[in-house]
């Protein structure tokens, strides 16, 4: 149940595989926790954790693994109110896979590929990957686990800016992949931007027509300058590009609109782009137009969430066979 990583800590996963009713975090969703008392992640919004920080460690002491139940409703004193998310979460307490297929995970995550990810639930909790998510069912019927690891949406900034420096240091958490775009030389060689984007000196209508676009990816531009703008619009809204946006006030996006009038598919650009945050600092304009993109990846209004009944989460599916999926 003991894995030694290369900094010399043992550690544990502890995997959310099942669930009943409601909660804060995907299935699939992972802690990690370390012999020296330190951790990452979380299965639930807080309220668990605890729990299975105990047993993570009986792991590490030696303890056999297993799926553990736990719920919120655990540590409550009989006059305390049940949360809404009270129901029972299923949590495997297992070691990391072994260095083939933790090699097989880094290398996908490294490059954008579509891996799934197959857990045993029951003894010895054996990993293995494959390429496809089409996986036989186990021909024992017993219950596994099973997660695609998706590659990452890409979200194209046109125009190599200290705005886009600002939006791609913050696009890694969102899980995308940030490319930035620009043909003038002394844009993209000023060395603002972080090592974890993609720079790419070029005229963005001919990067965008050789590399093809997902539903899922969205195209900002933030020159300022129709001479590229246009023609990243105009691409990209020939394109399978989910979002299309440009940076600039009314007064700019109108000119802009006289002077793509005709172009199919301009109904599909965003002008201004963001949300009517207020902000005005590089770093609140770049959460605004962020917000819009991740807003529209998920078909939200991006309306304060007092003003509307929709479900506040949109949860990445995983699948689990042998065991009820919520």
């Amino acid at each position: 149940m003991q894995v030694k990583y290369d900094a010399g800590q043992e550690v544990v996963l502890a995997r959310l595989v099942d669930r009943d009713g409601l909660g804060a975090r995907p299935l699939g969703a992972t802690m990690a926790i370390a012999e020296d008392g330190t951790w990452r992640g979380s299965v639930s919004g807080g309220c668990v954790e605890g729990i299975v920080l105990d047993a993570a460690r009986a792991v590490l002491d030696g303890a056999e693994p297993q799926v553990a139940t736990v719920s919120p409703t655990a540590h409550l004193m009989p006059w305390e109110e049940t949360p809404a998310c009270a129901g029972e979460l299923r949590v495997l307490l297992t070691r990391a896979p072994d260095a083939p297929v933790r090699a097989a995970i880094a290398s996908a995550l490294a490059d954008d590929r579509l891996l799934a990810v197959r857990i045993e639930l029951e003894p010895p909790y054996s990993w293995s990957v494959t390429t496809t998510a089409a996986w036989p069912p186990s021909g024992d019927g017993s219950p596994v686990f099973v997660e695609e690891l998706r590659p990452r949406s890409t979200l194209v900034l046109v125009g190599a800016t200290d705005l886009a420096a600002t939006m791609a240091r913050m696009v890694e958490s969102l899980h995308r992949r940030a490319v930035i775009l620009d043909p003038r030389p002394e844009h993209v060689t000023s060395g603002a931007f972080p090592a974890t984007c993609e720079v790419v000196r070029a005229w963005p209508d001919q990067w965008i027509a050789g590399n093809r676009l997902r539903a899922e990816d969205a195209v900002v531009t933030l020159t300022h300058d129709p001479r590229i703008d246009d023609r990243a619009i105009r691409a990209a809204l020939e394109s399978e590009a989910g979002h299309v946006a440009a940076l600039g006030s009314r007064t700019t996006h109108a000119r802009r609109l006289r002077r793509l009038a005709g172009t199919p598919g301009l109904n599909r650009l965003s002008g201004p782009a963001g949300l009517d945050l207020g902000g005005a600092s590089l770093a609140e304009t770049a959460l605004s137009i962020l917000a819009e993109v991740v807003a529209v990846g998920n078909a939200r209004s991006g309306q304060r969430l007092r003003e509307v009944n929709t479900q506040i989460r949109v949860m990445a599916p995983a699948s689990c066979s042998g065991a009820a999926v919520s």
